[in-house]
């Protein structure tokens, strides 16, 4: 019997009833743009992210705290809120100092349902952060749950390719018996000489949603890795960095 932990990839928050949430760390996975954005934020001095799951919430918490409250719904900044999704809206001389209060369509409606299910740990990764995920899962030696955001619950491309990334850092840490993890890693094994050039070529329906907007920046800034390398950890309603 292995003495490693396990790794699984769960590709849709529809999914999340199959896997055991309890005892491992859950990795929020939402690449384009949620996870992205709050590793900047956090990067650039932001002195807290807290995810909430619904406009009305971002904005009654927004005033209570004076915060920033800040949100997308289907990829547009959510009506009633002052700022987006995209990172760099959150340069440090913005936000340096500042809590943003943070909803988005798929990212921050996960990491509420891994809540619920009494996540153990609860950590954010993307491209920008890649290697402190990494390093941080070797570091734990607990299982593992890389959670996909999806879109609206249907699997996307940029979210597994994230989850193939890790894979491919940490596997040899790790009893990986999963074949979505499989699929993640020979996808990303497909894609990581240019990931912003596979998403293009693949018709990704993300890249054609956030490109339709005009988005290109974002969109490569998002696949880039360590960018923003630093490790947001949900601590007490807050996501903060976490000073290793």
């Amino acid at each position: 019997m292995s003495s490693k932990p396990s790794l699984y990839t769960c590709f849709s928050p529809a999914l999340l009833d199959l896997y055991e949430v309890n005892n491992a760390v859950v990795v929020i996975i939402d690449v384009l743009r949620a996870t992205s954005t709050i590793a900047t934020a956090l990067h650039n001095g932001a002195k807290s992210v807290i995810p909430v799951d619904s406009v009305a919430k971002c904005i009654e918490l927004g005033k209570k705290i004076d915060a920033i409250t800040a949100g997308e719904r289907d990829g547009q900044i959510a009506e009633g809120l002052q700022y987006g999704n995209s990172p760099f809206e959150y340069d440090r001389s913005f936000i340096d100092g500042k809590t943003l209060v943070l909803t988005t369509t798929n990212g921050t409606k996960l990491l509420h349902m891994a809540l619920e299910r009494g996540a153990d740990q609860i950590i954010t990764g993307s491209f920008p952060n890649l290697s402190a995920v990494c390093d941080y899962l070797k570091q734990q030696n607990q299982p593992v749950i890389l959670g996909c955001a999806a879109w609206k619950n249907r699997v996307n491309l940029e979210d597994m390719l994230f989850a193939g990334a890790v894979i491919a850092r940490i596997r040899e840490s790790f009893d990986i018996n999963c074949d979505s993890s499989q699929i993640a890693l020979q996808m990303y094994e497909c894609a990581k000489s240019d990931v912003y050039e596979f998403m293009k070529a693949k018709n990704a329906s993300h890249y054609l949603r956030l490109s339709g907007f005009g988005l290109e920046k974002d969109i490569r800034y998002c696949l880039t890795n360590d960018v923003a390398n630093v490790l947001p950890i949900y601590t007490n309603g807050k996501l903060l960095v976490h000073e290793g």
